[in-house]
């Protein structure tokens, strides 16, 4: 059995079949009568906080029917837009699941770690800001080292770090989402291949 609120670290070798794992308790019991709606919170003004944006514009490439996708690089959601953008998903979709997805500060060991979890993610918490609570369930990653000077943190978050998570978060989201909706959780081994 998976513990669904482990931290797995993008750069393990076994970090892309872990995460899909972690997804998948959390997606298999979605009925079809639910939409899938995928919100990734952040900015491409800032390098930290671009994760959300990076991770949305990597999953419209999957083009994919499975889901809805707010925020991305050229339309991102951010904490001027974040509750129009949730009050328009709750008009246009009845009883949709929704999946936050941003960025966050913690410690230094925990620098590269990416966690899913039951319940909503909090925007902007890490920089003291008070913003509505998004998600049915959530992904965070762990960008920079928090606690001080947040702003400048993630302004000096390298883009590797933010492009590799992201990348990893898209795929994997991607892939249990598909397989979850097949019903097919022994085929995700293969389609992470």
């Amino acid at each position: 059995m998976t513990d669904k609120n482990s931290k797995i670290y993008y750069s393990a070798p076994d970090a892309p079949i872990r995460l899909v794992n972690q997804l998948a308790p959390f997606l298999s019991p979605i009925t079809t009568d639910r939409r899938i709606v995928v919100v990734c919170i952040g900015t491409d003004r800032s390098t930290g906080d671009a994760l959300g944006p990076l991770v949305g514009t990597f999953l419209r490439k999957f083009n994919s029917a499975a889901f809805e996708i707010y925020g991305t690089l050229d339309q991102p959601v951010h904490a001027l837009n974040l509750d129009d953008t949730l009050e328009q998903i709750y008009e246009q979709y009845d009883n949709p699941y929704v999946i936050g997805i941003d960025a966050c500060l913690g410690n230094s060991s925990s620098i590269g770690a990416i966690q899913v979890a039951d319940g909503p993610i909090h925007p902007g918490a890490g920089v003291h800001k008070k913003l509505t609570p998004v998600g049915n369930i959530h992904i965070s990653a762990v960008v920079n080292v928090g606690g001080m000077m947040e702003y400048l943190a993630l302004q000096t978050t390298r883009l590797h770090l933010v492009v590799s998570m992201a990348t990893l978060i898209a795929r994997s989201l991607f892939v249990a989402i598909v397989i979850s909706a097949r019903g097919d959780a022994e085929s995700a081994s293969t389609a992470e291949q």
